[in-house]
């Protein structure tokens, strides 16, 4: 790769690997619905001017189904959940936990009857590693987690594994700014109500900046710095970062929040990491001009979310 490729891909496996930390910090003074409301406003406003200039959002409105759908399934309610676990959760947890997101494509593959279905023996093996990694890491850590915040990430798995479905089957086609802006933008108008009755009577420094940054950073920038990545090397290969943001969710954690670094992390992660590499092999070829990767993962993501891969957070 080119240098300029080379810095955009360390950027990538940066942006989308903060969210986790940011999320944290955030819903200390923030509900996750206003949180939710806040980031989307923030970052479908910012990426609103580059959807105008890029085909703007009358193709995109026409197949307003899918795109609430994708809508829903992609932003909307894994958003909510995911910042409502992490009110319980350390951001650490909650990132490698995403990570899962590649095994639960393979289930969800296979039960839509995908292209993608296939991939021998190698891929299936790395689905059975990856969930005994999630085990491994859920087992270890048990006194860490809750049964409700484990729901919530078992849904946030499953919204960021159907959504690229929709999105390669509906929406590929589309000018990628206007479906990422027209998503976001819808997510912040459902949410405006609730944010105008929740929003909090006072907001401290931290937690307002870790609004700012995730609307702006791991939202608006997130996705420029990605299509810019896609351009450059295409969509497979852009896609490699998404297995070095959790260990970054899980460094910023030790480091900035001084969460531990635990039995399960140490042990599960690896496991994760290996099964989700093997569970994404034989994908077939992408267009250079569609972006369905683009858009999975927090989602669509930032760092919440995974393309393809793993989540749009």
């Amino acid at each position: 790769m080119k240098r300029r490729s080379w810095a955009l891909f360390a950027a990538m496996c940066v942006i989308w690997g903060i969210p986790y930390l940011l999320i944290r910090v955030a819903v200390r003074e923030f509900s996750p619905g206003v949180l939710v409301f806040a980031r989307t406003a923030v970052g479908g406003l910012v990426l609103l001017p580059f959807a105008l200039a890029n085909g703007g959002f009358g193709p995109v409105l026409r197949r307003w189904r899918p795109l609430l759908a994708f809508t829903v399934i992609e932003i909307a309610v894994p958003w909510l959940l995911l910042s409502d676990a992490e009110r319980e959760l350390s951001s650490s947890l909650s990132g490698l936990l995403v990570a899962a997101v590649p095994l639960v494509g393979v289930i969800v593959a296979y039960v839509a009857r995908s292209d993608d279905a296939g991939g021998g023996v190698l891929r299936y093996a790395g689905l059975l590693l990856g969930l005994v990694g999630v085990i491994v890491l859920l087992g270890l850590d048990f006194e860490h987690v809750t049964a409700r915040a484990l729901i919530e990430m078992l849904l946030v798995a499953v919204g960021y594994a159907v959504a690229p479905v929709i999105m390669t089957r509906r929406l590929a086609d589309l000018p990628s700014y206007g479906v990422i802006a027209a998503s976001l933008l819808i997510t912040a108008i459902a949410y405006l109500p609730y944010a105008l009755t929740h929003w909090p009577a006072h907001i401290t420094a931290k937690p307002a900046w870790s609004v700012i940054a995730l609307g702006i950073v791991c939202t608006a920038l997130a996705f420029v710095v990605f299509f810019a990545l896609i351009a450059d090397i295409g969509p497979s290969r852009a896609t490699v970062f998404t297995y070095v943001n959790p260990a970054v969710a899980v460094l910023l954690g030790v480091l900035l929040l001084d969460e531990p670094f635990t039995a399960g992390i140490a042990v599960g992660f690896p496991l994760i990491l290996v099964g989700s590499v093997l569970a994404a092999r034989h994908q077939p070829p992408a267009s250079e001009s569609a972006v369905p990767e683009a858009i999975v993962g927090e989602t669509v993501a930032c760092g919440d979310g995974a393309p393809t891969a793993q989540p749009s957070t």
